[in-house]
C-alpha cells in the first residue's frame, strides 16, 4: 500500500490528502494539536502527534512530505529527528519551501536555477532548510512555492466586510499560486519522482497585489478599495517582508518536467472557482 506521511499537516497537505485517499492511499498526519488530531481523524487521515517518535510512521511511509517551516533556531523537524529520517527508506520526499529564496530581483524574472539571494529572515531560514533536508541523502523533491490562495484563503472575505486595502507601491509584484494546483503538482511528482528536483510552483501571471485585489471587488460588484500608499500603510512586519522583494516566477518546469496543466492559470480563474464554490456550498447547505 502507497502511505504519504504528511509531516506537518497543513493546508497544502489537506489538498493532496484529498486527491490521494479516494485512490485507497493511507495517509499519516503530524499535528501538534490535540484537537487537530481529531479533525485529521475525521477527514481520514491517521494522527501523530508532535513532539515524539517519527520512527514507526517513517517505517511505514513510502512517500513523505514535510511542510513544517523553519524556526529562528532552524528546522525543527531535522532538529529532532534527523536520524529517524537517514534510517527511513521512503520512495519519494517531497519538501515545501517557498520562493522567497529567491530574493529581490526588482520584478524580474526568476527560475530554479536562480542563485539563491534571500534578502529576509524567512528567506534565509528556508535556504538553511533546504540544504539540511538535501544533506539526508534521500530522494528530496524541493516544491518553491509561491504566495498561496485558495478555499478559504481568498479575498473575498475582506472586500466583503471593507477591510480589503489596496497598497500601492509601484513596480511591485507577487507570483502566487491556488492550492489546488499545489496539490496537483505534487501528486505529478509523486508519479514522476525525481530525487533532486526543483520545481517553482506558480501560476502564469505575475501581478500587482492591488490588480487581486481590484478583481475581486469586481467580480462581488462591490466598489473598489481603498488605495493607500505602501509608506503609509500599517502592516504587519510579517506582510511587510512580502512587500521587500519583488520578482516574477517561471514555472515552465513543473510543465515540462511533470507534464502539469494548471487547473487555474491565474488569479481571474482562481478568484472565479472561489466565488463558484462559495455559491455551490450555499446551494448544498441552504446558507
Amino acid at each position: 500500500m502507497n502511505t504519504l506521511l504528511s509531516i506537518g499537516h497543513g493546508y497544502s497537505a489537506e489538498a493532496l490528502a484529498q486527491r490521494l485517499l479516494p485512490q485507497g492511499w493511507r495517509v499519516i498526519g503530524t499535528t501538534r494539536r490535540p484537537e487537530k488530531a481529531r479533525r485529521l481523524e475525521a477527514a481520514g487521515v491517521e494522527p501523530v502527534l508532535l513532539p515524539g517518535s517519527l520512527r514507526e510512521a517513517l517505517a511505514a511511509a513510502t512517500h513523505v512530505l514535510v511542510s513544517v517551516a523553519p524556526e529562528e533556531a532552524g528546522d525543527p523537524i531535522l532538529r529532532d529527528h534527523a536520524e529517524e529520517l537517514r534510517a527511513a527508506r521512503p520512495r519519494w520526499v517531497g519538501y515545501l519551501s517557498t520562493t522567497a529564496v529567491y530574493g529581490d530581483h526588482a520584478g524580474g524574472w526568476v527560475d530554479e536555477e536562480t542563485a539563491l539571494t534571500p534578502t529576509t529572515a524567512r528567506g534565509h531560514a528556508r535556504v538553511a532548510a533546504e540544504r539540511g533536508w538535501a544533506a539526508l541523502g534521500l530522494p528530496l523533491q524541493i516544491f518553491r512555492l509561491a504566495g498561496i490562495y485558495g478555499p478559504g484563503r481568498g479575498p473575498f472575505e475582506k472586500v466583503r466586510d471593507g477591510t480589503a486595502r489596496r497598497i500601492i507601491k509601484p513596480g511591485q509584484v507577487f507570483s502566487r499560486i491556488h492550492v489546488e494546483d499545489i496539490a496537483q503538482v505534487l501528486e505529478a511528482s509523486i508519479a514522476r519522482p525525481r530525487a533532486g528536483g526543483i520545481y517553482n510552483v506558480c501560476d502564469d501571471d505575475p501581478a500587482p497585489p492591488e490588480d487581486v485585489i481590484g478583481h475581486a471587488a469586481e467580480l462581488l460588484g462591490l466598489p473598489l478599495p481603498e488605495a493607500i500608499p505602501y509608506d503609509q500603510a500599517e502592516m504587519t512586519p510579517m506582510a511587510r517582508s512580502f512587500y521587500a522583494e519583488s520578482k516574477r516566477v517561471r514555472n515552465d518546469r513543473i510543465k515540462a518536467e511533470l507534464g502539469v496543466t494548471l487547473i487555474y492559470p491565474t488569479y481571474r480563474e482562481g478568484l472565479a472557482g472561489l466565488l463558484a464554490a462559495e455559491g455551490d456550498h450555499a446551494r448544498i447547505t441552504g446558507a
